[in-house]
């Protein structure tokens, strides 16, 4: 059900447009296995067909980010209650603790839950288990792919791609992809989108 996106080349159906990277001559960047969906009943199902996912170097960047910023919260309280006897500063900083730990409990299930789907007309997307999201976002209707990346995304070799549309709401951003997938899947759909738009 679930597939890894390598890289992705242009093709006439985008439904088709992940392809193997190593064909290309580049590295197969890992992903995750398979995709993680809630055990509920009455969660939003997955669609057939072939669903893609992130890097797992998304997990490592994340949980470096999110865990430095915990230790300086850390630092920051202990510093304050025990040096400079703020003892007022343990609820802020016991709040933003628990907040940041189970973040980083939660993250690499989470990152697990992250995945797109090429179909013939659009792009879906979908993340989360408690609070799912599904946005299917229109080839025609992509007006800017934008991919960013800091430097712990680059020390990792991992991006993000960013859809914009008309409607601000269907904005979708792909986090952790290979940077060499996001590079080839921008390429592939601004060509799709244009001949869309162009009504090729």
């Amino acid at each position: 059900m679930t597939n890894s996106p390598e890289a992705t080349t242009p093709d006439s159906n985008p439904a088709s447009a992940v392809t193997d990277a190593g064909a290309a001559g580049a590295p197969a960047a890992p992903e995750f296995e398979r995709l993680v969906e809630p055990r509920s009943e009455n969660r939003l199902a997955l669609e057939g067909g072939v669903w893609h996912q992130i890097s797992p170097k998304y997990v490592t960047v994340q949980l470096i980010s999110t865990g430095s910023f915990l230790v300086a919260v850390v630092a920051a309280t202990l510093v304050l209650t025990l040096l400079m006897h703020q003892l007022w500063a343990w609820i802020p900083g016991g709040i933003m603790t628990v907040i940041l730990a189970w973040t980083l409990a939660i993250l690499p299930r989470q990152a697990r839950a992250i995945g797109y789907q090429l179909r013939d007309d659009d792009l879906v997307f979908r993340r989360g288990i408690l609070w799912q999201r599904f946005v299917a976002v229109p080839y025609g209707r992509m007006q800017l792919i934008d991919i960013t990346h800091g430097p712990l995304d680059r020390g990792f070799g991992i991006a993000q791609l960013k859809f914009v549309t008309a409607a601000a709401a269907t904005g979708v951003v792909i986090p952790g992809l290979a940077q060499s997938t996001a590079e080839t899947l921008r390429d592939h759909l601004v060509e799709v989108a244009e001949s869309r738009r162009t009504g090729l």
